[in-house]
């Protein structure tokens, strides 16, 4: 049995090993670029962000905007707990940050790339690099046997068995799923970072906070986040962010990423305690400038900048603060409006919410439903998850669910 991988990435090389130590075959992986793994080289810094230490299907599902759904199931099959024994069985030992990521003990991207070239070199895998697919078809033989014929470049072609698309993004990828009955989700960019032009971030870039309670205004729909958050030299980005940028991909995308973000500084404490621990602090540091320290655990730098933006001069004393200040300064702490103007790059990942519908696989074996013998894994999916390793997952999961049933009878 012939069996082709077209993509070399995480879920692609993952479908390719599973498969061949099910069941030995003829596995051919093709990559279209000069380099397989290239994702998995630049993920975490170069760290590689291989999965996130959630072991509860249940909650690792909420980690997905999109296909959370479809992967509690597959979850229950393939998790991160496999994972971290899949690599452990080849050497490699994945530690956990405080935050749930999990890196390679070597801090180092290529430690995961060695060890996925090296375990499809030792499976007998053949892969080929600069080998772009510009065809597939499907070939009928007599009693229901079907093949599928790969265009390999300009000239050269090949026939399969069984076909695994696992091409990320790419265009080719959807086009090839598209021809063959798949209805495609437009692709639109999913975790990236907020412009936001206002004077009170300007100067302020790789300022940070801790814990802040978020809410994104895309015309009447609303969603909300809390976590925490940095200020670029464009506008903001962080994890709280990052997720809504995530959760709201699509409505961000209609609307050109024109919306609004409200931001409170202070989400742990209730209006009463605000008020209570402003006057306290007032009445305590009556002879100190308002610009020097903040009631609150904020930056510094931060609650100097809404000082200066309130028109409160530099040598105002605490106890002749007027009520007007006071309500701009509170109001700016806790219900903080900003206009988003467009989106920017989140560097450490590069994931597109869209790709093939759900609706056309079987989530058990990661087979089309339209087309038996073609399989789909990765991000050719309508599946994105939030910043932290969640999307390698849902890449090793699918992949080792496909490569299982590719080998099968």
């Amino acid at each position: 049995m012939r069996l082709a991988i077209i993509g070399g990435g995480p879920a692609g090389f993952f479908g390719a090993i599973t498969a061949a130590q099910k069941r030995p075959s003829e596995i051919v992986l093709f990559e279209a670029s000069q380099q397989v793994l290239s994702k998995v080289r630049i993920s975490g810094g170069g760290r590689c962000n291989v999965t996130h230490s959630c072991f509860d299907p249940a909650e690792l599902v909420k980690n997905y905007p999109r296909g959370f759904k479809e992967l509690r199931g597959a979850f229950s099959r393939f998790q991160p707990r496999d994972t971290i024994a899949w690599f452990k069985k080849r050497g490699v030992i994945l530690k956990a940050e405080e935050d749930g990521r999990m890196f390679p003990a070597t801090d180092d991207s290529e430690t995961i790339v060695d060890c996925l070239v090296e375990s499809a070199r030792g499976a007998g895998i053949e892969v080929r690099t600069k080998s772009r697919i510009t065809g597939a078809k499907i070939i009928d033989f007599e009693k229901g046997r079907r093949r599928f014929e790969l265009s390999i470049g300009r000239e050269n072609r090949g026939s399969f068995d069984r076909l695994l698309l696992a091409t990320g993004s790419n265009e080719r990828g959807y086009e090839i799923a598209r021809l063959m009955g798949h209805e495609i989700m437009a692709p639109v960019p999913s975790l990236f970072t907020f412009e936001i032009p206002d004077k009170r971030l300007e100067g302020l870039s790789g300022l940070s906070f801790k814990a802040l309670q978020l809410v994104l205004k895309v015309g009447e729909k609303r969603l909300k986040q809390v976590g925490p958050m940095l200020i670029t030299h464009w506008g903001l980005s962080g994890p709280a962010v990052l997720k809504l940028s995530a959760w709201g991909a699509r409505w961000l995308h209609e609307s050109n990423y024109q919306a609004n973000l409200t931001i409170n500084f202070i989400p742990e404490r209730t209006k009463e305690q605000i008020s209570h621990t402003f006057q306290s602090y007032r009445r305590k540091h009556g002879r100190k400038e308002v610009g020097g320290e903040s009631p609150f655990p904020v930056p510094r730098r931060y609650w100097q900048r809404l000082v200066q933006m309130s028109g409160i001069p530099k040598e105002q004393k605490w106890s002749n603060l007027t009520r007007e200040a006071e309500s701009y300064l509170l109001g700016q702490l806790t219900n903080a409006e900003f206009a988003i103007t467009g989106k920017g790059i989140f560097k450490d990942e590069f994931v597109t919410c869209g790709g093939v519908s759900l609706k056309g696989i079987d989530f058990k074996s990661m087979q089309s439903r339209i087309v038996p013998g073609l399989f789909m894994a990765g991000e050719i999916l309508d599946i994105d998850g939030i910043t932290g390793g969640f999307n390698f997952q849902s890449a090793w999961t699918t992949g080792w669910l496909a490569g299982k049933a590719m080998a099968g009878s």
